[in-house]
């Protein structure tokens, strides 16, 4: 299945480990890994999935395929700037959140708009997140919400 993983471009290193290790069991798991394709949470959750040899799709916002952080695997370049953060969402079966500030937000909802399942680690309270205490969960989480048939 493929899982957006949505959260902070700007984060300190325990929240890159959480995201390299949620990358990780993604991999492992044959999951593919859909983000926004720069730094931060995005970075780390590739990073942690090319590692275990898993596949990774950046929706940039910018029109230029070169800005992808170097573990994206399908750069996909836009020029939408935010606007992009609906085709992030909207190309995963569900959806992963990360910390995050207002972007993270906005794509918390656009996720839930799409009826899309939303896992959330150290991310925003909101009905509709489930909030969970580590990758292995979050991972579990969704696997359980898409079901077997994705």
């Amino acid at each position: 299945m493929r899982v957006s993983v949505i959260g902070g471009s700007s984060i300190g290193p325990g929240t890159a480990a959480v995201a390299e290790t949620l990358g990780e069991r993604l991999g492992e798991r044959g999951h593919t890994v859909v983000c926004g394709g720069l730094g931060g949470v995005m970075e780390a959750v590739c990073r942690g999935a090319r590692e275990a040899g898993g596949e990774t799709i950046g929706i940039l916002p910018t029109d230029d395929r070169g800005d992808a952080n170097p573990h994206v695997t399908t750069p996909i370049a836009t020029g939408l700037g935010h606007a992009r953060n609906a085709l992030v969402v909207m190309n995963g079966d569900a959806a992963i959140a990360v910390d995050g500030a207002s972007g993270t937000l906005s794509e918390i909802g656009l996720a839930l708009a799409q009826g899309r399942p939303v896992a959330g680690i150290d991310t925003h309270d909101i009905d509709g997140v489930a909030a969970v205490d580590s990758p292995a969960a979050a991972v579990a989480y969704v696997e359980d919400a898409v079901g077997s048939d994705r």
